[in-house]
């Protein structure tokens, strides 16, 4: 099965497509960065843009072998098992690093899905991208529930899930996005704080994206023994 990948880059540079097999190892697929039309302007600043791999720093737990939910060092409550699957509303402890930021640990809630409209994408210029495909936003918290400052952190890896339970498309964005903000954790974000974010899944016309995956690390992990993401339906 293949799923596709679209990266919105703007209204000064045209989108690229990636067609990715199902996830089969610890990396986002990147594809060249586009680049503006000759004689055309910089991109706006403000305005949104692309990406398809996650930025320098991206989660990483290491060490985590998914088969003792035991609590991240600073942490409280059971780890989420590999493939544990959760309902909508259902927080799962989750082993969280990201760049220096190392041994934290986050509830992460996905909170509901909202199907759009094609139009709804009309800002991000990927019309020829998309066409056929309806958007679903996938809404979810993240609270700080361990001891390390996670500051700045961008929490990624969440894609779609259709009836069936095959991938749904993907669409990331660099920038502002009304119909779907998706932040970086802003400064001091220590124990208890909490903040939402939101995905982009795309799903054939016709089709609904009934469910969501977090593959971040170490839920990405084909080491022995090898590890499945967190389901929400």
């Amino acid at each position: 099965m293949r799923k596709t990948t679209v990266v919105a880059a703007g209204l000064a540079v045209a989108a690229s497509l990636v067609l990715t097999g199902c996830k089969d190892g610890n990396e986002e697929v990147t594809p060249a960065a586009p680049s503006a039309p000759a004689g055309q302007a910089s991109q706006p600043a403000g305005q949104p843009s692309g990406y398809a791999s996650a930025p320098a720093g991206s989660p990483s737990a290491g060490g985590y072998d998914g088969s003792t939910g035991a609590p991240a060092a600073g942490g409280s409550g059971a780890v989420a098992k590999s493939g544990q699957a959760f309902k909508i509303g259902e927080a799962a402890t989750v082993p969280f690093s990201y760049g220096s930021n190392k041994g934290g640990q986050i509830a992460l809630t996905v909170t509901g899905i909202e199907a759009g409209t094609p139009a709804d994408l009309t800002p991000l210029n990927v019309a020829d991208k998309v066409k056929g495909q309806t958007p679903f936003y996938i809404r979810y918290t993240i609270k700080n529930t361990g001891t390390t400052d996670l500051s700045f952190a961008s929490v990624g890896h969440i894609k779609g899930l259709l009836d069936g339970g095959s991938e749904s498309g993907v669409l990331l964005t660099i920038g502002k996005f009304e119909k779907c903000p998706n932040e970086s954790l802003p400064q001091g974000f220590t124990n208890g704080k909490t903040q939402t974010g939101c995905a982009i899944a795309l799903a054939p016309t016709g089709a609904k994206v009934t469910g969501a995956e977090y593959w971040g690390d170490p839920y990405n992990n084909l080491s022995s023994p090898a590890q499945k993401g967190l389901t929400w339906k």
